[in-house]
């Protein structure tokens, strides 16, 4: 590989990872995991999760994800719904106490992208996004073709 295209890499993969750290020090200073926060934010977007919904999104291993919804409910923060759960997957949404426990990390959460969002517009976040979508089905696409040879 040239130089050149092994550097955009080098740095595109850098930035990808600064990203997913700011999150992870985001949850560390708000005493959450960063796995914590992401079923925070999978239920924000949809007002519930499931394990399987959460290990699609973020190509996560289901016992990850499994050990950390089973922490959450033995905290009493998460509750079993079974109006949003379909078939084996049982869905979970916040308890009372986990919407109390909640609220404020997700008022910082809110401000903290909302500040972003003001920095960077909204045209940028989405062209960025979009970018981001494609070369993630790029990789995949790639990495798919690459398993059959």
């Amino acid at each position: 590989m040239k130089k050149e295209t092994l550097n955009l890499f080098n740095d595109l993969n850098r930035a990808i990872i600064k990203c997913r750290g700011i999150y992870c020090a985001w949850s560390a200073a708000h005493s959450i995991s960063y796995h914590e926060m992401l079923v925070i934010y999978t239920i924000r977007e949809f007002g519930f999760c499931t394990q399987k919904q959460i290990c699609d999104s973020y190509l996560l291993p289901r016992q990850t994800m499994n050990n950390v919804i089973r922490g959450m409910r033995e905290n009493g923060l998460l509750t079993y719904s079974a109006a949003h759960s379909f078939g084996r997957e049982k869905a979970f949404v916040l308890s009372d106490k986990g919407e109390e426990h909640v609220a404020p990390l997700l008022a910082s959460l809110d401000a903290m992208e909302s500040g972003t969002l003001e920095l960077l517009g909204s045209e940028k976040m989405a062209m960025l996004t979009q970018v981001l979508f494609e070369y993630d089905s790029a990789l995949a696409a790639v990495m798919k073709e690459t398993k059959r040879e």
